[in-house]
């Protein structure tokens, strides 16, 4: 057999791609309505908290495989993002939220991860909510500039620089 010698089976397929690259940039910045979703100590609060950073929703929910594949590197990434001009705001849609969400963290080992709710999905008039994971990003003016409805290697060393493009992404008026 021809394949039967090491090194002549054929070479496998090696990609390069990035899940960065799932990504959607859009072509400009799209403003949204401010819809409250509720903080880890149960208040309501909204996007316009965290104008003036460059936000990364992370939509998810307990009962999502991928979803939960991604958490350990969003935690990661959480903690390698510079507060001053990042925000990480995952925000959990189980509807039993307040009750489930806390307690499957520490199962995972992931107690010091904050969590944000929004059980009553009162997000899917900003944000499609059909397909999760899903992250949205905003600008520093609160604009949604990117999203991707899948999973994504937040560990990728190219995530800072990512995010970065998004910073001072509009002239401020003032």
């Amino acid at each position: 057999m021809a394949n039967a010698y090491p090194g002549m089976q054929a070479a496998a397929k090696q990609t390069t791609e990035s899940t960065l690259d799932r990504i959607n940039i859009l072509p400009q910045p799209f403003p949204i309505a401010l819809v409250d979703f509720t903080n880890p100590v149960g208040q309501p609060i909204n996007f316009e908290h965290y104008k003036g950073k460059v936000v990364v929703v992370n939509v998810w929910a307990t009962w999502c495989p991928p979803c939960v594949r991604e958490l350990p590197a969003l935690n990661r990434l959480d903690k390698s993002l510079d507060a001053e001009h990042f925000a990480l705001i995952p925000i959990s849609i189980d509807a039993e939220a307040v009750n489930v969400v806390q307690p499957f963290l520490e199962s995972l080992e992931l107690s010091t991860f904050n969590s944000y709710f929004d059980p009553q999905q009162q997000l899917r008039d900003v944000f499609p909510l059909d397909t999760i994971p899903a992250t949205f990003i905003l600008n520093e003016q609160g604009e949604l500039v990117a999203y991707v409805r899948s999973f994504v290697d937040w560990d990728d060393k190219n995530v800072i620089s990512f995010l970065n493009q998004f910073r001072n992404s509009t002239v401020k008026v003032q």
